[in-house]
């Protein structure tokens, strides 16, 4: 089954080059590697070419990006990848070994820092993923090309995408839930506090539950300035 990895970046020069270096294997194995740029204003872009196959610009939003990306995509599995998560070993073949069965799936997810909280929380993520077949764009989620085409991808929103998409894939399948492990940086928790950004992250979640305009959360995310 071959392989097509899709990574949305969005000024990630700090770090894009030696991320992608560790791609470098399965990229030798066959995996194609899509890095989708959303407008940087650094050198991401010079520095993810010589790297990956394919880097494309689309507009601004990870659901944008990884349509953008998907489209142009040569393999028949796709991977959703985060710049700042980095996969396990031998993946490709965890990833093709688990949609013989499923339709798509995701990894367990470990987050890298110091702080002693990060391995409460990445449990608690993996229970709740787990529990409820609901994954989220960190733990790399993959699903066989023919059903994210015949989705139509992920819906055109500012944020909760991948919540989105678990919701329309669920009536397919049930989700691969591979106890495998990404790791993942916990800068998120670091620039803007653990427990904030716990609670921050809850309060949107249950907010689009509730029918919340995504926009108005990425906004209060601060993922997107206000209009």
């Amino acid at each position: 089954m071959a392989l097509s990895i899709i990574i949305p970046v969005l000024n990630e020069q700090r770090q894009i080059a030696w991320r992608l270096r560790r791609l470098a294997a399965l990229r030798q194995a066959g995996a194609q590697i899509i890095v989708v740029d959303g407008g940087s204003s650094d050198d991401t872009v010079a520095l993810a070419t010589p790297l990956v196959d394919l880097v494309v610009v689309a507009a601004r939003g990870r659901a944008s990006q990884m349509n953008a990306g998907a489209a142009l995509a040569s393999g028949d599995a796709l991977l959703f990848l985060h710049a700042d998560t980095a996969l396990p070993k031998c993946a490709d073949q965890l990833i093709a070994a688990a949609l013989q069965t499923h339709a798509w799936g995701r990894f367990d997810i470990v987050l890298l820092g110091r702080h002693p909280m990060f391995r409460i929380i990445a449990t608690l993520m993996n229970w709740r993923s787990r529990s409820t077949g609901i994954a989220t764009g960190d733990q790399a989620m993959f699903v066989q090309r023919s059903v994210f085409e015949r989705l139509h991808g992920f819906a055109p929103i500012a944020l909760m995408e991948d919540i989105e998409l678990c919701r329309r894939l669920k009536k397919i399948s049930a989700p691969a839930c591979l106890r495998e492990k990404v790791i993942s940086s916990g800068r998120r928790w670091h620039k803007h506090g653990l427990w904030r950004t716990i609670w921050l992250m809850w309060r949107l979640r249950l907010a689009y539950f509730l029918g919340a305009d995504p926009r108005k959360l990425a906004v209060a995310y601060g993922y997107l300035p206000p209009q």
